[in-house]
């Protein structure tokens, strides 16, 4: 219509006719005020009335409201790269692409009632209610092995053989005994919605007979026994590739059949976990299971999940990349052509953490204010950045949701590229499709090389699930704070409280990792534990009878677990009911009024006074939102506890395994061996004929060393160091230069990674001094590079003169040696330090008189002391008014 065909038009608007019937053919008018909008709507007018077609109304809306459509024009130019002075930017060709008010698009359309009232129609007609199984409908069926039943049949087999791993005193049939199908009295905080009667427990107190059978049982009420065997079958495989595994993550450590099945390693029962904190009877959801994996082997377990369930079944999770509150401000910034320097002047004015607002910011910000009410510029950019912020920016792989399902996702949920869902993780689960985090955690890594550094040195082979959590010298390492490396406690705020709570055993380790969050330290929770713990403040309970519950945190709700306690104690909630109440709590939603009215009937019906018990309530709420997850701290407390236990009982090993999962970060590399240097390790220089990859663990002068790996050196490249380490152990050590550049080619050792060698003192092993080989780097080079193509041509032997002769390098023997200072500025460029020497040695005196203390130990003091430290400017940041 648009190009005047109106004969064309008619055709096809006549063949969709045919094809969708009469009543369900619309032709479509809009009117954003373009004349080339006109000339189609007559157009569109004539074809209805000749082939009796429905038209319908429409506003093409890319923004809410009429006022948006200048920072729809700055979003256009963030999403392309624009900005709003470029000419040739990406612009629409009117301002009215909103969402228009059913009065303003009825004065459009006054002439065309029924075009209005099409679309009506047509929204009426598209209704669909989709009925969805949030409880996992579509997982994968568990391939049981045949002969042992169904799903629920297999995992309390499983659980029944593998308990006597965990609890010795349960091996022969003493748990069988127990497995009679016999009805058991639950306790009364737990709710029986269950498939069958609790399994008998016999009359001896047999806590873990118990639990299991209410966890099964509501495991199989739930229709979950599947979901349990598909993730014990992934942590189990993952084990059997040699897969380093972690302790547990999130609610999950709160079940007792996911700790005897392997799938996590802390046991509930002895540190007080609750099981409906991860699976709730009387919430339907699905459960939540979060698996940690070394981050050098998690795509392996993916690939197995495959295989196992196949490809077309097995999907990565979207996510999607928002406009936050600090990057919107540089976004907006960019797009109004205001200097790079301002822009992020004002950015950092804005607080930095999760859920952080410009509005949010401008209250809390008096110099944001400030910068807003005076300078207009700023204050575009910011009314901007408020109508932006939140926005998607860009749409990525999550980086660890995976998504499982009984038959083929494109055929359950749309897809993106790369096999990638277009649902994000809550919508997945709302259909009901298994999602589960597969996350790579570094620690475990450094975890699992420690431990083989240790195994080849030591000739100990040990396992990370048997250290003890009771050696004395971890706990000392903690209480001074020397926790570099050590996972979760190397921040500031952290090591802060670690000092202050000085934990003398694992289970004073397990709130540290709760209250160096925000909202403790905020509210003064952490400041009140300090102060129970050490006894210097008295300790008190909201009602005696929670000195039970909160006894472990001396008085402070630590955790949100203890909030479940304590309405059951006294409110006489089941913990499922807990669980609600507590997520009430935290959200402040308008359920809580009921649930404050049912906590009090509780409590009076087990003899407290209604106004206590509504005091009592009241003091609850604010721990609710606080509290933190006691199963996740748990868990991780145990990665805590056994980073910390390698550093005190194998330093060398851990900080050697710890470097080698840095070599891509000169800062923490530079840091931790500024660590190692101050714990008296010698630090060796990387050595073409000696180091490998890695940073290693050798003897030196009598003592233990930590020899740089080749991996670290800048500009060289994990693919040349891979290279060069197979060629060196397959044909011996090199000759020189021009033997390495011959043997791995010109390609893989380039002019940067020949110079990188040499300035990292890497090539001192071979003749000459360093610049003289850096000097003959260009020759070598070229000359290498002629005897290959002559090599190719069948004209040398590989060496180039007579058979079993080694290339040499031209070295020029009157080039001067390069001076220390010289040599120890190409060792911090191509390492990120200086080996050689420092640059203050020759000032040595004077930092020793007159420097109170060095780098290394400012971490290690406590706040408002006084200090002077010597040290080397390396790079100058200028802060503008």
């Amino acid at each position: 219509m648009q190009n005047d065909d109106y004969a064309g038009a008619m055709r096809a608007a006549g063949w969709y006719g045919e094809i969708f019937g009469r009543e369900g053919f619309f032709l479509e008018l809009a009117d954003h005020g373009l004349d080339d909008e006109l000339k189609v709507n007559h157009g569109l007018l004539s074809l209805a009335r000749e082939l009796n077609l429905g038209i319908v109304a429409t506003n093409d809306s890319h923004y809410l409201d009429h006022s948006d459509h200048r920072a729809h024009e700055v979003l256009l130019c963030i999403q392309t790269g624009k900005t709003l002075a470029d000419p040739d930017r990406m612009r629409f060709p009117s301002d009215q692409f909103y969402f228009k008010s059913p009065q303003e698009m009825g004065k459009t359309f006054e002439e065309l009632p029924q075009a209005l009232a099409a679309s009506v129609e047509i929204a009426r007609r598209c209704r669909l209610d989709l009925e969805l199984d949030p409880l996992g409908g579509k997982l994968p069926a568990y391939p049981v092995p045949e002969g042992h039943g169904g799903e629920s049949e297999y995992l309390r087999e499983l659980v029944r053989s593998k308990l006597p791993e965990r609890r010795p005193e349960y091996g022969g049939n003493g748990f069988n005994r127990a497995n009679r199908a016999e009805r058991a009295t639950p306790p009364a905080n737990r709710a029986t919605p269950l498939a069958k009667p609790l399994v008998s427990i016999e009359e001896n107190g047999d806590e873990y007979g118990a639990r299991l059978a209410e966890e099964l049982n509501i495991i199989e009420a739930m229709r979950f026994p599947g979901f349990f065997l598909i993730v014990w079958d992934i942590i189990h495989q993952a084990r059997q590739m040699g897969v380093e595994v972690g302790p547990g993550r999130g609610s999950a450590a709160g079940s007792l059949v996911a700790y005897v099945l392997g799938i996590t390693d802390i046991d509930p029962i002895e540190y007080g976990l609750l099981f409906e904190r991860f699976l709730n009877p009387e919430r339907v959801n699905l459960p939540d299971f979060d698996l940690d994996f070394a981050d050098d082997q998690r795509e392996r377990v993916i690939e197995y999940v495959k295989r196992k369930y196949g490809e077309a079944n097995v999907a990565q999770l979207i996510t999607f990349s928002r406009l936050g509150a600090r990057a919107v401000i540089r976004d907006v910034g960019r797009v109004l052509g205001v200097p790079l320097e301002a822009v992020d002047r004002v950015a950092k004015l804005v607080p930095f953490g999760p859920g952080v607002t410009l509005a949010g910011a401008l209250e809390t910000t008096p110099e944001l204010k400030l910068i807003q009410r005076e300078d207009p510029l700023i204050a575009e950019v910011l009314g901007y950045g408020r109508s932006l912020e939140g926005l998607v920016r860009h749409a990525g792989t999550h980086a660890a949701g995976v998504v499982l399902s009984d038959h083929p996702l494109d055929e359950m949920v749309p897809m993106y590229t790369g096999n990638t869902t277009q649902y994000d993780g809550s919508s997945v689960e709302k259909v009901g499709l298994l999602k589960i985090d597969f996350l790579g955690l570094k620690n475990l890594s450094v975890i699992r090389d420690c431990l083989e550094l240790v195994y080849r040195r030591h000739g100990k082979r040990i396992r990370p699930e048997d250290i003890a959590t009771d050696d004395p010298k971890t706990y000392e390492l903690l209480k001074r704070c020397d926790t570099a490396g050590v996972f979760q406690l190397e921040s500031e705020i952290a090591r802060d409280v670690l000092r202050r709570v000085a934990p003398d055993n694992f289970r004073e380790l397990i709130p540290v990792l709760s209250l160096f969050r925000p909202g403790p330290l905020g509210s003064g929770m952490t400041e009140t534990y300090i102060k129970g713990k050490h006894g210097t403040t008295p300790i008190s309970y909201p009602h005696p009878s929670l000195e039970g519950v909160l006894a472990e945190t001396f008085g402070v709700m630590v955790y949100q677990e203890q909030v479940m306690q304590v309405a059951s104690t006294l409110g006489g909630f089941t913990y499922g009911r807990a669980d609600l109440l507590r997520r009430a709590m935290a959200k402040k939603t308008g359920e809580l009024d009921s649930f404050r009215e049912e906590f009090i009937r509780g409590a009076v019906g087990k003899g407290m006074d209604a106004k206590l018990a509504a005091q009592v309530f009241d003091q609850i709420i604010p721990f609710a939102s606080y509290g933190f997850n006691k199963s996740h701290s748990a868990a991780y407390a145990v990665v805590t506890y056994r980073t910390a236990w390698l550093k005190a009982n194998y330093r060398p090993e851990f900080m050697a395994a710890l470097l080698s999962h840095e070599l891509s970060d000169e800062d923490r590399i530079a840091f931790y061996l500024g660590q190692c240097r101050h714990d008296g390790l010698e630090i060796l220089p990387p050595d073409l004929h000696r180091s490998s990859t890695h940073f290693t663990v050798e003897e030196s002068n009598g003592g233990t060393a930590i020899r740089f790996g080749l991996g670290a050196i800048k500009n060289v490249g994990l693919g040349a160091v891979g290279e060069m380490i197979a060629e060196r152990e397959k044909n011996g050590p090199f000759a020189s230069l021009k033997d390495l550049a011959l043997r791995l080619g010109t390609q893989q050792v380039n002019k940067r990674v020949l110079e990188s060698l040499v300035k990292s003192g890497s090539v001192d092993c071979l003749p000459g001094t360093r610049s003289q080989k850096y000097a003959a780097v260009e020759s070598i080079l070229e000359t290498a590079a002629a005897e290959q193509r002559d090599m190719q041509m069948g004209q040398e032997s590989l060496f180039g003169g007579k058979t079993g002769e080694k290339p040499a390098d031209p070295l020029d023997s009157n080039l001067e040696p390069w001076n220390e200072h010289e040599k120890m500025r190409g060792e911090k460029e191509t390492l990120g330090i200086y080996l050689s020497g420092h640059p203050l040695t020759c000032h040595r005196a004077v930092i020793e008189r007159f420097a109170t203390t060095d780098l290394a130990r400012v971490q290690r003091l406590q706040g408002g002391e006084s200090l002077r430290v010597a040290g080397v400017f390396t790079q100058i940041t200028r802060k503008l008014d």
